[in-house]
């Protein structure tokens, strides 16, 4: 099944991504309230709305600001630049048992994110406040280097991250060359959402 293209298929169907999509089961019909109340903040505060790796992105001065998903038992906004937020809250966590920085907002309730707006626009406002000065965070070292579209959607997709993290070490990097040898962002995260399927079922680039 193919990943949305379309903002509005989310909010209405889903990601695209199981056979749950457009259907009431599907777990952004357990949180659309949320759902929707992060969006609203995102467009009032002037983001820029777009789809990447079959979520809403939010965007701002050219870089991805912060991304959200919806799942089973919570759903999530991931601020893509979030190692640098001071988080005077402590309400940021990691995305998962192998992740390295708190970038992470959780939410388990859909009254979780009225109660938590004030924090969440400070958030974003420090985010892009970030991305006008061109900062980023600094890179974290790794066995092997990853371009940033590919860390961005291991860290956007638990489930593509722990079977990219399965893979050999050979596996990896045969993804990583071929992401490498793309000039534009784009590309690269176009590659990404056709290699989605190969890398779950435990594939290299190159393997059929």
């Amino acid at each position: 099944m193919a990943m949305i293209t379309d903002v509005e298929d989310f909010f209405t169907k889903g990601c695209g991504r199981c056979e749950r999509f457009g259907t009431p089961d599907c777990s952004t019909r357990l949180w659309i309230g949320g759902l929707l109340e992060l969006r609203r903040i995102c467009l009032d505060m002037g983001l820029q709305e777009t789809v990447k790796w079959g979520h809403p992105c939010y965007m701002h001065a050219g870089r991805n600001i912060t991304l959200f998903g919806a799942f089973r038992g919570d759903y999530r906004m991931h601020f893509m630049n979030g190692a640098l937020l001071g988080d005077p809250e402590g309400i940021l966590q990691p995305n998962g048992p192998n992740a390295q920085t708190r970038d992470v907002l959780y939410f388990k309730s859909n009254d979780d994110v009225l109660r938590l707006e004030p924090v969440i626009r400070a958030y974003l406002a420090e985010s892009m406040g970030y991305a006008e000065k061109g900062i980023r965070a600094e890179k974290v070292e790794r066995d092997l280097e990853m371009p940033d579209e590919l860390i961005e959607a291991l860290d956007a997709d638990p489930e593509l991250a722990e079977a990219y993290h399965n893979l050999t070490p050979g596996r990896q990097r045969s993804y990583i060359h071929n992401l490498n040898g793309a000039k534009q962002s784009a590309t690269r995260v176009t590659r990404i959402e056709k290699f989605r399927d190969h890398i779950i079922a435990g594939k290299g680039a190159l393997e059929r």
